[in-house]
């Protein structure tokens, strides 16, 4: 029976001998291999650049906002005719240009291009007596609903007449510099025989679409509850979630080395390598070539083609950049890539990069913590979106107003989404 016991103790131990070999084995350190680093563009898509409200004005009183827009921008707004079932009143359902055909912001009176809409959402009364017609209605949605669609009440034929335009509202636009904008919005009908409000309003920036209405087409998205009762929320909202900053990532570099500062070196100056270009106007290629011979660089390339295509270009949201490299114990990965709406910002990490090895151990998994939004000190920098120093709006590359600052991490002089907003990188190792 002894016997038995020891053979099988002595087993036992064999096997776990055998085991924690294996395990050794399997935490082996590894000293080199294979990486691939794919780099996402995780924005959510926009429709419309920037968006918001106005408040209500009774007659004599103005109203101002402002907003930023680049060349190629236009200007959508809408606001009830108070005394009135569902009355706004807007430009033509595409909005006004900002900027003229020579490029030159548009200033001065625009109240030649409102027009006085009819919702087709609500039937109309008499206007500024009708019983379901602010103030006199017993609450909101309640006048008699009429399933039309948008039109010009001149088109509608309901056998009332209505002020012209020119004794309820005018709409003045004013250019502050650079890309801002001031509207300012005054209720003239104090001076006239019709008196009402302008009630809580919306206004869009956009490129191009019919934000606010379409004509001939239904009321959609909040303009029933705005042109019937001036409540502008359900309105702001959907424009709210559909307005935004959307930027592509431009084409870039990968370098692999052993110390230094290869691409840049934070809180000094472009050296003049070529990070200008990259920063400026998403072009890799001569801070590429001056990686060739450098010291500390052990391999370099760059990355331009998104997955799924053939020619080199940015990528928009939903598309990435994939890239392989073979690196071992004491490399470091450094990358950058131009945030294509803006001067000359880049994404990277810091200025030595990140360590590819720990231990032995390869660097995987998601690395967009690590990675930071750096200004290259070379241009002035304009409103994120709307520079017309920012492709696509630019005249031709490298035509910014030039500045000279050392590299640094950008500071609150706009206001960007965050890294993990726009962007995902993920490394896996073979």
């Amino acid at each position: 029976m002894k016997k038995l016991i020891y053979a099988t103790m002595v087993s036992i131990l064999l096997l776990s001998g055998c085991n924690d070999d294996d395990d050794d084995k399997m935490m082996t350190p590894v000293e080199k291999g294979t990486f691939t680093v794919k780099i996402e563009n995780i924005q959510m898509g926009k429709a419309f650049f920037n968006s918001g409200t106005t408040d209500g004005i009774g007659p004599g009183a103005t109203y101002s906002f402002s907003f930023n827009a680049g060349k190629g921008a236009r200007l959508s707004l809408a606001t009830m005719l108070a005394q009135t079932n569902d009355l706004f009143y807007a430009f033509g359902d595409d909005g006004i240009a900002l900027y003229d055909s020579n490029g030159d912001a548009v200033v001065g009176d625009v109240s030649s291009d409102l027009m006085l809409w009819d919702a087709g959402t609500e039937v109309n009364q008499m206007p500024g007596i009708g019983s379901d017609q602010a103030p006199r209605q017993s609450g909101p949605n309640t006048g008699a609903t009429e399933n039309g669609t948008v039109k010009l009440v001149a088109d509608v034929n309901d056998g009332y007449t209505y002020p012209p335009v020119s004794e309820v509202i005018k709409a003045e636009l004013a250019h502050d510099g650079g890309t801002e904008f001031t509207v300012t919005i005054t209720n003239l009908s104090d001076m006239y025989a019709f008196k009402s409000p302008l009630a809580p309003g919306v206004w869009v920036v956009h490129n191009d679409g019919m934000p606010l209405f379409t004509v001939n087409s239904a009321a959609a998205n909040g303009l029933e509850g705005l042109a019937e009762d001036g409540t502008n929320a359900e309105m702001a909202t959907y424009l709210a979630d559909m307005s935004g900053y959307v930027t592509p990532i431009a084409p870039g570099i990968f370098a692999i080395s052993t110390g230094g500062y290869p691409l840049f070196e934070e809180g000094k100056i472009d050296s003049g390598a070529g990070l200008e270009a990259l920063a400026e106007d998403g072009n890799p290629a001569d801070l590429d070539a001056s990686l060739s011979g450098a010291m500390y660089v052990q391999s370099h390339g760059v990355y331009s083609i998104p997955n799924g295509k053939s020619a080199g270009a940015s990528i928009f949201p939903g598309e990435y950049y994939e890239f392989s490299f073979e690196a071992q114990e004491g490399d470091y990965l450094n990358i950058a890539s131009m945030l294509g709406q803006s001067n000359d910002l880049f994404f990277a990490f810091d200025d030595w990069g990140i360590a590819l090895f720990k231990n032995g151990i390869a660097q995987t998994g998601d690395v967009t913590g690590m990675l930071k939004i750096w200004d290259a000190g070379t241009e002035v920098n304009e409103y994120p979106g709307a520079g017309n120093n920012q492709a696509p709006r630019q005249a031709a590359a490298n035509t910014g107003i030039t500045e000279t600052k050392a590299v640094m991490e950008v500071d609150n002089e706009f206001v960007l989404p965050s890294v993990e907003q726009l962007v995902k990188v993920t490394i896996s190792f073979n």
